[in-house]
């Protein structure tokens, strides 16, 4: 019988003071596993990072030259746990945010067969450092992420996750500010199953790294969610934003018909110039909807090729 092999990773930047509590509150035995690896993704880190891991016991550690961002390190995470042999990962921030003794719970579907990434919903409404404003913005993300993946994940930026081994395998990672949405938004869209557990929250250690202000985390938000919804559904995004454009032009271009036809066309020659181009903006974007498209179907391809050349290297 194969041995099981679940590696723990924790992205890290700066993490001197909270490292220590994470890790030794991380587990050493997991039912339904053989045997329990850390992983620490030191991101750049200026501080003693590298140090307390290795002081607390972490058994690989991988270094970024320079500080790359939350989904870069992610990224190198997966990379390097796939390499040490993982069977299953579990994604946990360096914050401490996360109470480990729910891991076991964490990776129960994946071992069941059941799922092939779980992710842990935090009771956001108990969460006191929360203020309102961010559970609302916490509830709005999410819900748009469930409606652009087609799945029913209630926390959607929750670090807190497991990945089978292939679903590893099929990750990739193209924004840079945070893998949360992305990746729920790729099960998605690659069939992958993921199901959600509710899991527990430890106290407050340090502010977020992500959320620095509210604007700049709405911004930063929308900005992910738009960029993603262009990445993996570039048809119907361009495609309503060229049907939308054009049939402004049309409207437009209606209304000044009806002033011609009635005799006083003459003052609303401007109509008939912002029609032309409204017309035939919407137009190209459709058009460019068509080649989005095959780029799309490109990268599904890539992407297939890249999974396959994986599971021959791993």
């Amino acid at each position: 019988m194969e041995m099981r092999k679940l590696i723990i990773q924790v992205p890290c930047f700066n993490e001197e003071l909270t490292l220590g509590c994470t890790l030794s509150a991380l587990p050493r035995i997991v039912d339904g596993v053989d045997l329990v690896e850390w992983l620490i993704i030191d991101d750049g880190s200026t501080d003693r990072t590298v140090e307390v891991a290795l002081q607390y016991g972490a058994d690989h550690v991988v270094r970024l030259s320079r500080n790359k961002g939350l989904a870069h390190a992610f990224m190198a995470g997966l990379d390097a746990s796939l390499k040490a042999g993982a069977d299953i990962i579990v994604n946990t921030d360096a914050d401490n945010q996360y109470c480990a003794d729910d891991i076991p719970k964490l990776i129960g579907p994946i071992l069941a067969g059941k799922a092939e990434i779980v992710v842990g919903a935090r009771p956001i409404n108990d969460i006191e450092h929360f203020s309102y404003l961010k559970k609302l913005l916490q509830k709005l993300g999410s819900y748009v992420v469930r409606v652009t993946s087609q799945t029913s994940i209630p926390d959607a930026t929750s670090g807190f996750r497991a990945f089978s081994r292939e679903a590893a395998m099929k990750m990739n990672v193209f924004n840079q500010y945070t893998y949360t949405l992305e990746t729920i938004i790729q099960a998605g869209q690659k069939n992958m199953t993921i199901v959600s557990v509710p899991i527990r929250v430890n106290g407050y250690l340090r502010p977020s790294r992500l959320v620095k202000s509210i604007p700049s985390y709405v911004r930063k938000s929308i900005f992910t969610i738009v960029r993603i919804f262009i990445v993996y559904k570039p048809f119907r995004f361009f495609m309503a934003t060229g049907a939308f454009i054009f049939m402004l032009g049309f409207l437009l271009g209606a209304r000044y018909l009806f002033f011609y036809f009635t005799g006083s066309g003459k003052g609303h020659i401007h109509s008939l110039i912002l029609t032309g181009i409204l017309l035939g903006i919407g137009f190209q974007t459709m058009l460019v909807s068509f080649l989005a498209d095959l780029f799309s179907v490109n990268r599904r391809l890539l992407e297939d090729i890249q999974f396959r050349l994986r599971k021959v290297d791993k």
